[in-house]
């Protein structure tokens, strides 16, 4: 028997690799895992700046928009306000004796007005506008001659927008050509 051995027979030593090789495949190992942990880091801390954008915006978001559901209640006080006083005749409205009624409600509606506007609800636009189906509500189709097919021509109930969000469509009634008359699609 021979004390000598082989590097195929050496224990601790795989296939024909030398001690010097050996010696490498650890460190070689190590960087492969270290450059593995330097990407699941960058990746990690880029998905933590996602979340925390993500929460930032939508903490931004309830803070806008935490008024919305009180907004949408107070809409039927409007349009309560609004239809008293368009049921007040002219004559009722210039009786002296009911003046002070009629101004009451006039001012109410005014500041009612003036509280959305402070908190960034407005009326939307509705008569004479193309029809906008994010914004308008198209309940009933009306026969003219004088606006162009699709136009706005009678508002039913006034929209509302919360800041860039809709609160509520405007329920509105659109133009269409009167019967007998065909339309010039290519205008």
């Amino acid at each position: 028997m021979s004390d000598e051995t082989t590097p195929e027979t050496t224990p601790g030593t795989q296939g024909a690799e030398s001690p010097e090789e050996a010696a490498k495949n650890p460190l070689a190992d190590l960087e492969v895992d270290l450059e593995r942990l330097r990407t699941d880091l960058l990746y990690a801390q880029a998905e933590t700046q996602n979340v925390r954008r993500r929460l930032e915006k939508e903490k931004a978001d309830a803070i806008a928009y935490a008024a919305t559901g009180f907004a949408r209640d107070m809409l039927s006080v409007a349009d309560n306000l609004s239809r008293a006083l368009a049921a007040i005749p002219a004559e009722v409205a210039a009786d002296e004796r009911l003046k002070p009624l009629v101004t009451g409600i006039e001012m109410t509606a005014r500041e009612l007005d003036n509280v959305f506007q402070r908190n960034g609800i407005t009326k939307i636009a509705a008569m004479g506008e193309a029809l906008d189906p994010n914004r308008h509500q198209a309940i009933m189709e009306m026969e003219s001659a004088d606006a162009a097919p699709g136009t706005v021509v009678h508002e039913m109930q006034v929209g509302y927008m919360i800041k860039d969000r809709l609160l509520r469509p405007a329920m509105v009634g659109v133009a269409k050509a009167p019967a007998g008359h065909s339309v010039d699609l290519e205008a």
